[in-house]
């Protein structure tokens, strides 16, 4: 057969190889059947669920390799998640493990078009054909993932769901859940209820960039029961995607000092005068250095290591970010500790935090991951980084051997305007279009290859304060996060050689997907009417950002 020519390949992530397409086609229609072998199930629950319900196809059980069928398997000469994708007569999708499978299923939920994207089906006797071709396929990094903040806005737990699964259509595996910090307090901890009773609500929120002068009077909060979390793990474990919980420490911990006022530096300040902040920025309002915050985390952890298997959320992280020292250096019990330990200073003080609760989770089978702060004072042993302050600590860390996630905020922060024009909502930051998170590249160029190896992936991140809800969340994400899965899946080339108009012209198409998925995503030509926030202070920064 001669491959057509006519119809170049509109997946996003762009895979390995192609080999085709061609003229002739496999038609999924009414005959058409699922064929899984033993270690694939879960992926034929979710092909019938959520394929086959979108096309009105029953795709019931057939004959491995047969004609008209599906048939999904391992292959354990292929990586772990790689696959290989044959459509002929039938489709066959191996994969090195059930992961791989799964990928391989998303990509062929692509070929079927957007229809096979939407709950129920639009239209039962349309004809779906998918030309005859073999994708093979596997990701650059293992780690591919988004971080959510929810506790500046919370989102409600369909919503986490919902997100799960776009994460999943892109071929992403970790979401990291930012489920504490100063505005609210997120998941429920039973032998600290006063938390979410306390902690998870605040009387009102800031409206724009911290110096507008607008509220929002309207209280503001939520929080997930343990139910929720379980469940929200298991979703994303039945997507192959790992989940990474988030508990903020000692900075970023004002909801938590409100629910219990003894965590704070009660030396320094009447804590029992503190309420979950209502604004944006960094407070003073740290965690105090006591044996009583170590145990008060550590019941925290323990509750959450139930929560979150080691089988799925191998990682913990602990922030570690943004933590003003102002209140230790005036603190005679944070200065009395420093003495206590020979520690150099704050900075220290904060890595002995670090290192204590490193050391604690390692005990219990899990790592520690935290923001590039962590390097100063000393790093933990064995702990991993979240470089977020530019390439710099990332680069310092895989120098010193220890794994490192790139998530730079000049390039990667979605809260960040997509453009200069005027009608941006709520304008913060760098401008960050479209192309520019495209030729992201998340190895810096100056890393040996010894130290290249511990860059373990990326990922985007999406802090709320002025994403108010699940719409604003869709726009400033989208479509910026499909170019990043791109660059976190597929082998691109140096930034300055990358096909963008390849990319722009497959995204036309993909644009369809997320509507079909109802996503709000900010379109090419800019904001929609509702879209916009007019009169909304925003914090803009102009200028391409520092390369550092």
């Amino acid at each position: 057969m001669t491959p057509d020519a006519t119809t170049p390949t509109d997946l996003i992530p762009a895979p390995a190889a192609v080999d085709g397409p061609y003229r002739t086609p496999f038609v999924f229609g009414a005959a058409t059947a699922l064929a899984a072998a033993p270690g694939t199930e879960g992926v034929a629950r979710w092909l019938r669920t959520a394929v086959g319900n979108a096309l009105g196809r029953e795709l019931p059980p057939g004959a491995a390799g047969a004609d008209h069928t599906i048939t999904l398997l391992i292959d354990p000469s292929l990586a772990p998640e790689a696959y290989r994708l044959t459509v002929s007569s039938g489709v066959e999708i191996a994969g090195g493990t059930a992961a791989g499978v799964f990928w391989g299923a998303q990509t062929l939920r692509q070929l079927l078009g957007p229809d096979a994207y939407r709950r129920a089906c639009a239209d039962p006797e349309a004809w779906r054909g998918i030309p005859y071709q073999v994708i093979e396929d596997a990701p650059r990094f293992s780690w591919r993932g988004m971080m959510l903040d929810v506790s500046r806005h919370f989102m409600p737990k369909a919503d986490v769901l919902r997100y799960l699964d776009l994460l999943a259509a892109h071929k992403l595996n970790v979401f990291h859940f930012h489920l504490t910090d100063d505005q609210g307090w997120r998941i429920e901890i039973k032998r600290f209820p006063r938390l979410t009773e306390i902690g998870a609500w605040r009387s009102r929120t800031k409206y724009g960039h911290r110096a507008s002068d607008l509220w929002d009077e309207k209280p503001h909060g939520g929080f997930y029961t343990q139910d929720d979390i379980r469940e929200i793990v298991a979703y994303a474990a039945e997507r192959h995607i790992s989940v990474v919980p988030e508990i903020d420490i000692p900075g970023h911990s004002q909801a938590a000092i409100a629910a219990y006022p003894e965590l704070g530096n009660t030396d320094v300040i009447d804590t029992t005068t503190l309420s979950v902040w209502d604004t944006w920025g960094i407070t003073e309002n740290v965690l105090a250095p006591t044996d009583n915050t170590l145990r008060f985390y550590e019941g925290v952890l323990e509750e959450l290591l139930d929560l979150f298997p080691a089988e799925t959320s191998p990682f913990v992280h602990i922030g570690g970010d943004e933590c003003l020292k102002g209140q230790w250096k005036a603190s005679p019990t944070a200065q009395a500790r420093i003495e206590e330990l020979g520690l150099a200073g704050e900075d220290e003080l904060q890595s002995w935090f670090i290192r204590h609760f490193d050391t604690w989770l390692a005990a219990r089978g899990r790592r520690l991951i935290g923001w590039d702060e962590i390097l100063e004072g000393g790093l933990a042993p064995g702990a991993a980084v979240s470089s977020w302050r530019g390439y710099a600590g990332g680069i310092a860390a895989a120098e010193q051997g220890h794994d490192v996630v790139m998530c730079p905020e000049q390039q990667v922060y979605l809260d960040h305007r997509q453009d200069a024009g005027p009608d941006e909502p709520m304008p913060i930051g760098y401008v960050r279009t479209l192309e520019d998170v495209y030729r992201f590249e998340p190895v810096p160029p100056s890393l040996s290859p010894e130290a290249a190896a511990h860059i373990l992936g990326t990922q985007a991140n999406v802090w709320t304060e002025v994403m108010q809800d699940r719409a604003r969340v869709d726009y400033q994400v989208f479509p910026r996060l499909a170019a990043l899965a791109e660059v976190a899946w597929s082998a691109l080339p140096d930034p300055a050689e990358r096909d963008f108009a390849d990319f722009e012209r497959r995204m036309a198409v993909h644009y369809g997907r997320l509507d079909a998925l109802g996503v709000d995503y900010r379109p090419p030509g800019g904001p929609l009417p509702w879209q916009k926030r007019p009169g909304v202070l925003g914090r803009p920064i102009e200028g391409a950002p520092p390369n550092v």
